[in-house]
């Protein structure tokens, strides 16, 4: 059961979570993010991004085999690419990367999920107090320094927070879960190895068939709605659930198949609409420069374990891995 919470304590944390509002509040606030997400803008961050894949392939060679390809690689590299593209100390990621992972486990009691949350925006609202006072050339500093007469510290604070946390949870659980299908699937591994025009398409075949974020925000309907024959009455909750729009046989033949050559056009691996995932451009591109990097530096990687032994985990709001542990 839900912890009763009062009026003003609800709205500080929604305050700033562009997924609880609809317009005209989330495009006030995603018209102030959208820039820093365009196509160009990731573009001027490529260079980059291929240095920290590459500096994570070199420490993982350097660890030596075995190796958990979670916390060596999965995990880090998105996580030191959000850090560094909103202003989070790096020191700080094994914090927050732990409570992130509770956060997001639903069989935890909600008071202790709503403890959670509360540490999060705290640790967060300090950030934003140091952006504040001296602005620096990350997004918090952007968002500061353009954006600062028209967002609370609230609105900061809970931006922070919810990009924070999409971006390095959603990325890292796909470079774990993607890494495991190609292995399953040694044919289409060896394709995107191999073919540089085969990535594009395998990364949104693999976003399509694992979709590791299985249901969108709920919603409520605002007017009666007829679905494949069925009716929803004005003012229900509805849940939808994602991976069965991305295996739907009207979207892709043979949906239950993985397979890279198709690209998967149309999936909703990143939702659809005015709430399409923001972060989407950087999470193609770090898994469009991760994967190849990955696959070409170990061309003989495999799993140190049977299939049977992979942890997954349970309960949780993000489909991933609790290791993946290879070899080479």
């Amino acid at each position: 059961m839900a912890p009763s919470l009062s009026e003003e304590e609800l709205a500080e944390l929604r305050a700033g979570q562009m997924l609880a509002f609809d317009p005209p509040d989330h495009t006030r606030l995603r018209r102030m993010l959208t820039p820093e997400f365009t196509m160009r803008r990731m573009r001027r961050l490529e260079p980059r991004i291929v240095e920290i894949v590459d500096a994570a392939l070199d420490d993982l060679e350097r660890s030596g085999k075995p190796a958990d390809l979670v916390s060596t690689f999965a995990l880090p590299v998105p996580s030191l690419v959000i850090c560094e593209l909103l202003g989070v100390p790096y020191a700080d990621r094994a914090e927050f990367q732990h409570r992130t992972a509770r956060l997001l486990d639903m069989s935890l009691p909600m008071e202790q999920r709503m403890a959670l949350s509360r540490e999060s925006r705290a640790y967060m609202g300090g950030l934003v107090a140091q952006a504040q006072s001296a602005p620096g050339e990350d997004m918090l500093g952007m968002l500061v320094r353009e954006h600062g007469d028209d967002l609370s510290t609230a609105e900061l604070v809970g931006i922070a927070g919810l990009l924070l946390v999409a971006g390095h949870e959603t990325t890292s659980n796909m470079l774990g879960l993607g890494t495991l299908a190609l292995l399953r699937h040694p044919e289409q591994l060896a394709m995107m190895r191999d073919d540089p025009a085969q990535v594009e398409p395998a990364v949104e075949e693999l976003l399509r068939w694992l979709s590791i974020v299985p249901a969108g925000v709920p919603r409520t309907t605002t007017t009666e709605v007829k679905i494949a024959g069925h009716t929803i009455p004005a003012g229900e909750q509805v849940v939808l659930a994602l991976p069965g729009a991305n295996r739907d046989p009207a979207l892709v033949d043979n949906p239950e198949r993985l397979d890279i050559t198709r690209g998967a056009p149309g999936h909703v691996a990143f939702g659809h609409g005015v709430h399409h995932c923001l972060g989407a451009p950087l999470a193609r591109m770090e898994m469009r420069i991760a994967f190849p990097a990955l696959l070409r530096r170990f061309p003989g990687l495999a799993l140190a374990v049977p299939y049977e032994e992979v942890k997954f985990r349970a309960f949780h709001a993000v489909y991933g891995l609790q290791s993946l542990p290879v070899t080479w």
